[in-house]
């Protein structure tokens, strides 16, 4: 499967923390990321990531159009609701899209592990199939 990983600035360690909690699982399949989330992934888990560019250099919209044209399987997104973001639009363009191709999102690291624990038990091998 095909995971994409975006986290605000003060999210990004829990990114890292959750990635290293759970590299067995993530090991096994495609990262991809934003160029600041996944250098520090790749950095500290030692894990491969595709990198694309920041998410304020338009590293969202680069996830949100693989979205769009089916390539990416499941949406790690930490964000920050404590912070106003200049690029908050941004997140609210990612949870849409997510919604209208169906693909399944988190926001928080409760719902990544739910995610996570279900994608490594099977639950989201229909994706497999929508992908054909």
């Amino acid at each position: 499967m095909n995971i994409a990983l975006i986290a605000h600035d003060k999210k990004k360690e829990l990114m890292v923390q959750f990635c290293t909690a759970y590299k067995a699982i993530l090991v096994q399949h495609t990262l991809f990321s934003t160029a600041g989330t996944g250098g520090l992934v790749e950095e500290t888990t030692g894990l491969p990531v595709h990198k694309f560019l920041s998410g304020a250099q338009g590293g969202d919209q680069q996830i949100g159009a693989r979205i769009a044209y089916n390539e990416i399987d499941l949406v790690l997104f930490f964000e920050d609701p404590m912070t106003a973001m200049p690029y908050e639009p941004d997140v609210y363009r990612i949870l849409r899209i997510c919604d209208v191709h169906t693909i399944p999102i988190a926001t928080n690291m409760a719902t990544a592990e739910v995610l996570v624990l279900g994608l490594n038990r099977g639950d989201l091998d229909w994706r497999n199939v929508i992908r054909r």
